[in-house]
């Protein structure tokens, strides 16, 4: 642990949408919704626990004109012990969750950097959510953190509800990059420690889609919810704000009011409510229905899907001629939510909550505090609410007959209605705190971070050069010797300016084939090598191992197993002996034959085999553990010498490259024939693509980016 006397620093990522410390804006967007208030909570709960010193709660800073100023703070506390800490993550600006993959490894080095510079090493990481997850998995991995997930919503389940609603698959790949969204959760499965669910069902029938389903990994402690705002009736209700706002659209605003609460957001199934309300003559004499979907000025200045929702919502309303019967105020504060739900208990009502997947459901455990019967989805969290509280009905949100019935269900029945009403109030006392919740938590987290000393470094057998504050890497095969004319002047620079910058190589072959092909070519001994696909790292003048590094990624390997895993796949054949090497496994690999790439991984990941797999050239598979890569040995090299990775600069051609040229690195894609793997990097800012091949592609970037004088990373 981290010291303290043993009380736990917990480390929190919550990437996406718009976190502060108090008026969350709730529904504003698709992305700041229920996830966002957990984790504020949960970072208050975790604070406020006498086993806790720290918690570090980290998400991006952002710098927009049409947000608060406060999103930008660096720091923002939480508690005398607890805080919100935003990093840059690429653009300034808000992007929604979908356009962040590409600066998610900008994200994940940055983190590092502020984690290094902390005078403790956090005990726990807890990702929310895949974008999170594909962040905490860079640095937890290099830092010997144990990482904790949550998925808060998952893409299979997500991608298959989409298509059971009518879209595309081309559409969703499109909208919501879903396949991105997939392998991030697939390798946040593969290397977490533990899995935290909100449900049994989540285990069960949301991560048992996926090849790294790990039950015995995975444990169910629901969220808790604020007892000091959501209460039962006080009686006040009807001389609040929010409550004139919603008398404005009804014709009889003392009927039973039916309550949905959410974000403007396609998942949510909204206008199927609507619809079910419309087509039901009876429920619309019954109650009213009351719809909050967020705050907004003008849709038109709404993000596409809110804009497509709202638009709908109002289409359906007219066409069912329901003015006078349907409320949706444009505004509301943080504090009418518990007003709506005591209003609604008040009024003998019913919160509905119909979305296509819902994987908790804070709004219902909310709604029940307040003493308001509930019907939600039967996908997800509801389950076990419902299971817990014995509250209300289940619903198939596809179906608004099953909708309707439900609702009349409740409505209809006033001694049903109390005694739900009543279950609900004495069940999230029981079930659902927030200080349940943390001692569930920390009893389940603290075995993890026990016995976790420092990630222990090797000591070189020369220090780090005292000048050196910059450093080059190159691939060798396809950057230094694909152009031997241009090798000579790439040496001269390269010593001519030693006295600053670390020279080094990553490559593929073992040493002795490097070292080989260095005699060969009459190049300098490198200060550092990377070999093997970056599972060995060796240091100059002596070819000093760095046996701390070999240890380090000595995790979770098991090649046997994977040999046995492949070896009857057709396509796929081991490559000599001379290629293979501890730590990594090499094929040949037919294109035309053997399985697609993804397969492949997905094979692997079936049965249990956490690992790095790449492919180069579209003919060489490499296997290494999932530790390892030339971007882990990179970081990892550039944390023991202490260069910044804004310095360093990084020059690849292949696909087994890529994770070294992305994130804070300057890199540089030499102009060789294979393009195509590296494709994906086109438009990040540190990556520049020459017109040169080879180490005269190197050259142009040390020229581009001004590399021996400033570094300078160009306004693209």
């Amino acid at each position: 642990m981290s010291g303290k006397d043993e009380k736990l620093y917990i480390l929190l990522i919550s990437v996406h949408g718009l976190i502060r410390a108090k008026d969350l804006e709730l529904g504003r967007d698709a992305d700041t919704g229920g996830q966002t208030k957990y984790v504020v909570e949960l970072a208050r709960a975790l604070g406020e626990h006498p086993d806790v010193y720290r918690v570090d709660l980290i998400t991006r800073r952002i710098e927009d004109p049409d947000l608060d100023d406060g999103y930008s703070l660096d720091f923002e506390p939480l508690s005398h012990n607890t805080q919100i800490v935003r990093i840059d993550c690429g653009e300034p600006g808000y992007v929604p969750k979908e356009e962040l993959w590409d600066e998610l490894d900008v994200f994940a080095d940055n983190i590092l950097n502020y984690v290094n510079e902390q005078p403790d090493s956090p005990d726990i990481v807890h990702s929310h959510y895949a974008d999170a997850g594909y962040v905490a998995s860079r640095f937890s991995h290099l830092l010997d953190i144990p990482l904790v997930h949550t998925g808060h919503s998952l893409g299979r389940v997500k991608r298959r509800r989409l298509l059971a609603s009518g879209l595309k698959p081309a559409d969703i790949e499109k909208r919501f990059n879903m396949s991105r969204r997939i392998d991030a959760e697939e390798e946040t499965l593969g290397v977490a420690e533990l899995v935290i669910t909100s449900t049994h069902q989540e285990i069960q029938e949301q991560y048992g889609l996926y090849d790294y389903y790990q039950p015995d990994q995975m444990r169910v402690i629901p969220p808790g919810t604020d007892l000091e705002r959501f209460y039962p009736v006080q009686g006040d209700e009807k001389k609040q704000s929010i409550n004139h706002q919603l008398q404005r659209f009804l014709n009889e605003p003392d009927k039973p009011i039916i309550l949905a609460l959410s974000r403007p957001d396609q998942r949510k199934n909204i206008i199927a409510l609507v619809e079910a309300y419309g087509e039901s003559d009876k429920l619309q004499q019954m109650a009213n229905l009351v719809i909050v979907v967020g705050n907004r000025d003008d849709i038109r200045d709404m993000d596409e899907g809110a804009q497509q929702v709202l638009s709908d919502l109002l289409i359906v309303i007219d066409s069912f001629d329901l003015y006078g019967k349907v409320a949706y105020p444009k505004h509301h504060q943080p504090d009418d939510v518990s007003v709506l739900y005591r209003l609604t208990s008040l009024q003998k009502g019913v919160f509905v909550n119909p979305a296509l997947t819902e994987p908790f459901g804070l709004t219902l455990i909310e709604a029940a505090a307040c003493g308001v019967p509930i019907v939600a989805t039967e996908d997800g969290g509801p389950r076990d609410i419902i299971g817990n509280c014995h509250n209300g009905y289940l619903i198939d949100p596809l179906d608004k007959d099953d909708i309707a019935n439900k609702l009349i269900n409740v409505l209809s029945d006033k001694q049903q209605w109390e005694e739900f009403a009543q279950n609900g109030i004495n069940g999230v006392q029981k079930h659902y705190s927030w200080q349940a919740h943390v001692d569930k938590y920390l009893a389940t987290i603290k075995p993890l971070s026990r016995d976790r000393g420092s990630v222990p470094r090797m000591k070189p057998s020369r220090r780090p050069m005292m000048y050196h504050d910059r450093a080059i890497f190159s691939d060798l095969d396809q950057n230094l010797l694909a152009l031997p004319k241009a090798l000579n002047s790439f040496v001269q620079v390269v010593q001519d300016n030693r006295k600053c910058a670390t020279f080094g190589i990553a490559t593929g072959r073992r040493l002795d084939s490097l070292l080989k092909q260095l005699k060969i070519h009459k190049i300098p001994q490198p200060d550092v090598l990377f070999t093997s696909l970056g599972t060995e790292i060796y240091y100059a003048p002596n070819l000093t191992r760095d046996t701390a590094w070999t240890e380090h990624i000595d995790y979770l390997w098991k090649p046997g197993i994977v040999r046995r895993i492949l070896s009857d796949l057709d396509g796929l054949k081991l490559q000599p002996k001379s290629e293979q090497s501890t730590f990594k496994l090499s094929y040949y690999i037919d294109p035309n034959k053997a399985p697609p790439l993804e397969d492949i991984i997905s094979l692997l990941h079936q049965y249990d085999q956490t690992v790095n797999v790449f492919l180069s050239f579209g003919q060489f598979l490499d296997i290494v553990p999932v530790r390892a890569s030339k971007g882990f040995a990179l970081r990892w090299f550039a944390n023991q010498w202490d260069i910044p990775l804004e310095h360093i600069l990084t020059a690849g051609g292949s696909g087994a490259d890529e994770d070294m040229m992305r994130g804070n690195t300057l890199a540089v894609v030499v102009s060789n024939r294979h393009h195509e793997e590296l494709s994906d990097l086109t438009d990040l800012e540190r990556v520049y693509f020459a017109k040169n091949a080879g180490a005269s592609g190197i050259l142009e970037a040390i020229d581009y980016y001004n590399f021996f004088d400033a570094c300078r990373v160009p306004e693209k």
